[in-house]
């Protein structure tokens, strides 16, 4: 056999020897939220979220997902995603905190201290880093069989939406205003205002039907349900923006999933918290461009008025960090580490929340 005919058959028997490529493992995941997928954070996980984590998944080859998306109530209501995913009837499931603030009361950070920031991308960053600093955030999920990856926001800023004419905060005075959450502990600065809780897929019928007089939500909510025709006058107050929105996964799923799909699924959730917040804020003006296209009409408060409804409120912020320690947390430094955030990045509240 020559040296040429040795080698052929050398490589020949390299080739049938050589150990196979590894196969591509796939991994079904079941992502719910009981908001329709027109809901902004909805539209953007399917946009968004979804197409990153298989982007870079697929650098590698060795994992793809196998999503299966359910929103819009088919199998929880929004309400219920927190116990969906605790149950394991999600394994990945978009949590609106604050429906649930005696069991995740640390999410309340930014809904405690209105009137502060109406810059979406700032308070997510500044929520999100007060979660990895200290351990509440991460442990309230952790006692609901849920692991933590970022914190939403997609508003830049509660306003109030109002079936009668209104021109100034006293207007609201003896109103039936609907909220979500802490929101509704703001009314306690306006003299006769009853707050009536319900949620953003509730507003619309609420107002309609006259249950309540106005309700507090954002533009961009505003224009995608509809709420200009209900409720023509914008009272723009600038609440600020708060966190509503986390994304969850159910820890008996999460501990069966390989590093390198945590660590994607980790990655994408800091860039779906930023890009989420860009959105929110990039909507914001066209969305209340819309609202007075759409026959509304926005009402400005003024620089007074907004500091006299927040020095009227109870120091909401001050009970939330004390509900806290009481617990064992570390309310007080979470507060003060929080507004430092915020003021390092540009925005001091009208009312100082870490004073009496």
């Amino acid at each position: 056999m020559t040296h040429w005919t040795k080698g052929l058959a050398l490589s020949a028997l390299m080739a049938c020897t050589a150990v196979p490529a590894m196969a591509t493992e796939t991994i079904s995941a079941v992502v719910i939220d009981g908001y329709p997928a027109r809901a902004l954070w909805v539209k953007e996980f399917t946009n968004f979220f979804i197409p990153e984590v298989d982007k870079r998944l697929a650098e590698t080859g060795n994992y793809a997902m196998d999503w299966q998306e359910s929103y819009g109530g088919s199998i929880v209501k929004p309400k219920g995603v927190l116990e969906g995913v605790q149950l394991g009837l999600g394994d990945i499931g978009i949590v609106t905190t604050i429906f649930h603030s005696s069991k995740l009361p640390s999410q309340g950070i930014a809904a405690v201290t209105p009137f502060v920031s109406t810059d979406a991308r700032a308070v997510a960053k500044a929520v999100d880093e007060i979660a990895r600093e200290f351990p509440a955030m991460q442990n309230e999920f952790a006692k609901q069989n849920q692991v933590y990856l970022a914190t939403g926001v997609v508003l830049d800023t509660y306003q109030v939406f109002s079936t009668k004419e209104v021109a100034s905060v006293s207007d609201l005075e003896g109103f039936k205003i609907a909220g979500a959450g802490m929101n509704l502990r703001y009314l306690e600065g306006i003299d006769g205002a009853a707050g009536v809780r319900g949620g953003l897929t509730d507003f619309y019928n609420m107002l309609q039907t006259g249950l309540v007089d106005a309700a507090q939500l954002w533009p961009e909510a505003a224009a995608t349900f509809k709420i200009s025709e209900v409720a023509p006058y914008m009272l723009r107050a600038d609440l600020g923006a708060v966190n509503s929105k986390t994304i969850t996964v159910n820890a008996d799923y999460w501990k069966k999933l390989p590093d390198e799909v945590k660590e994607t699924l980790q990655a994408v959730a800091l860039d779906y918290r930023d890009h989420l917040a860009g959105m929110a804020m990039d909507r914001a003006a066209a969305a209340a461009d819309a609202y007075v296209a759409a026959g509304g009409t926005i009402v400005e408060v003024s620089a007074e008025d907004r500091a006299a409804w927040a020095n009227a409120m109870p120091n909401i912020a001050q009970e939330w960090a004390k509900t806290l320690n009481d617990a064992g947390e570390q309310g007080t430094e979470m507060l003060a580490a929080y507004l430092g955030k915020l003021e390092a990045a540009g925005h001091t509240g009208v009312r100082d929340w870490t004073q009496e």
